[in-house]
């Protein structure tokens, strides 16, 4: 019996040699193959061990000259972002880090009312952006939160939205809207912990609906989750942000009405740098970026109403 042959497995993280066998019987040889390749079996044994240490040498030089010079460690700081914010966050921090290459913003985007439950249990985020400014100051409050670096960065909107090809006329029945016989379910954040759920339900009972609609209510997690109800076609109509609207990747999908400031109350958006955050001076830099007019110009782009604007 005689045992032959070899082969390489070759990885990300590095390479194995193994060896693989097949067991050749001298005797079926015999009927089957010349003599003399049977004869120089041992040879061709002894020639694959020599091309194995060959490979082994090179694959173990190649590995020694590898460049050991490894690349700046980069500065993370992680966000906690309300929902609304996806798609202008998504931009302003592609921009941020152009000019802070040291510097990897990390944001989670999800519920402002969820958020607050969660950092007031020390979540491990840097900085928190609230769609609703009341959460960021109990976080101070409670002393879990830099008083100094609190501050209102915009002011959101809602529209009622429905996807393009939606047989309701949204922008000429405005209000009346939900009440079409083809907005058969009406989506809304959930009020409990979502701001923009609060503003839905008071303008829907600022317009003397809110009794119509209530069975047929959808309740999205956050904004975004909302948005994807009636993108999806598991709403048929539904109370967004004009920051999701006014997104490239909705623009095109849908038609909305804008929902008077005077009909919902004021949705002040506020933020704060939490006690525990892990690299303050990154944090800073991220939070001024916001603030200042690169930062400012985005929000705007998004149907943010800004401070002092």
């Amino acid at each position: 019996m005689v045992e032959l042959t070899i082969s390489f497995k070759f990885s990300s993280v590095g390479t194995l040699l193994t060896f693989k066998t097949w067991r050749i019987d001298r005797r079926a040889c015999r009927s089957r193959v010349p003599i003399l390749f049977v004869k120089c079996l041992p040879i061709l044994q002894s020639l694959s061990c020599l091309i194995a240490r060959f490979f082994i040498a090179i694959l173990l030089f190649a590995g020694c000259n590898e460049p050991s010079v490894k690349s700046p460690t980069k500065r993370p700081v992680a966000v906690a972002a309300a929902a609304d914010l996806k798609f202008a966050f998504d931009e302003l921090v592609e921009e941020f880090e152009k000019t802070h290459s040291d510097i990897d913003v990390q944001t989670t985007f999800g519920s402002s009312g969820n958020f607050f439950a969660q950092l007031s249990n020390q979540a491990p985020f840097d900085i928190y952006f609230s769609a609703d400014i009341s959460y960021p100051r109990q976080l101070v409050e409670q002393g879990l939160a830099d008083k100094e670096s609190e501050f209102l960065y915009a002011v959101g909107q809602i529209v009622v939205w429905v996807p393009k090809n939606s047989p309701i006329d949204v922008e000429t029945l405005g209000p009346k809207a939900v009440l079409d016989l083809a907005a058969r379910k009406v989506a809304i954040a959930n009020p409990q912990h979502a701001p923009y759920g609060k503003a839905a339900e008071a303008a829907l009972k600022r317009w003397g609906v809110y009794d119509d609609v209530k069975d047929r209510l959808v309740l999205g997690d956050n904004i975004a989750q909302t948005a994807q109800f009636v993108e999806s076609g598991a709403a048929d109509i539904g109370v967004i942000a004009l920051s999701l609207a006014m997104a490239p990747a909705m623009k095109e999908k849908g038609r909305y009405w804008q929902v008077p400031l005077d009909d919902y109350p004021t949705m002040e958006q506020g933020s704060v740098i939490l006690n525990w955050a892990q690299d303050r001076a990154a944090t800073e830099s991220f939070r001024s970026f916001v603030a200042g007019p690169q930062g400012r110009a985005v929000l705007r782009r998004y149907g943010f109403i800004l401070p002092q604007e």
